[in-house]
């Protein structure tokens, strides 16, 4: 399972986990090395770790220098697939929804190595997956927020209804093209909920290469653990 800590990851594993026909062994997720914390979610290991041991699945960690050529992402995805190959994996899980481009280069990636990648919420309409993850009890917050998108407010909130009422009608309700990203802290397949503190929310303006196409302004919320 490839495994950011946000809701769209923890709803595929929750559908995986429904049908049953799916033994998951891992989660996957990318870190940023020099902060020690989820590659552009910027939560902290800790936390990452205790979503491991509230799920009872093996975590397996993928380190990242702090801004990764995709030479530098790609070889060090590779080392870790041959790993969890060498351990019998034969599917990933990814939690896309409807971006093609994505979703391409993924299945390449994946079949480069022999895997089969796997889409649980492919093409099910953002407002019907923002839905049922809020009727399911799932729990979860805004840890970063696209500053070109949305307000410093938005950061550090609870994802419920309201916080979906509130959304501009140009943002998309799951943050599909990278309005923002969540942490998970309880949800129906955790052993227990994570105790959590909001702290500080903080600006960030990365510096962005000429021609370069992608958002560099965001705000981050420092999650605690209790």
């Amino acid at each position: 399972m490839n495994w950011s800590g946000g809701k769209d990851s923890a709803l595929a594993l929750y559908k995986i986990l429904q049908k049953g026909e799916m033994d998951v062994n891992f989660l996957l997720t990318f870190i940023n090395s020099r902060w020690q914390r989820v590659s552009m979610h910027g939560v902290r290991r800790e936390l990452l770790k205790k979503q491991a041991e509230a799920i009872g699945i093996e975590l397996v960690e993928v380190f990242l220098p702090e801004t990764p050529s995709m030479e530098v992402y790609e070889n060090e995805l590779n080392k870790t697939l041959d790993f969890l190959i060498e351990n019998d994996i034969t599917h990933s899980i990814f939690g896309d929804i409807f971006l093609q481009d994505l979703r391409e280069y993924r299945e390449k990636q994946m079949q480069n190595k022999n895997l089969e990648a796997v889409f649980p919420l492919w093409k099910i309409p953002t407002e019907e997956l923002i839905k049922e993850f809020i009727n399911s009890d799932f729990k979860a917050v805004t840890v970063c927020v696209d500053a070109s998108k949305l307000d410093k407010n938005f950061c550090g909130r609870s994802i419920d209804q309201q916080f979906i009422s509130d959304l501009p009608a140009t943002v998309d309700v799951c943050g599909e093209n990278g309005e923002f990203h969540s942490f998970v802290y309880d949800a129906p397949f955790f052993r227990k909920k994570i105790e959590i503190e909001i702290g500080e929310t903080a600006f960030r303006e990365y510096e962005k290469a000429a021609g370069a196409n992608w958002n560099n302004r965001f705000y981050y919320c420092d999650l605690l653990a209790k």
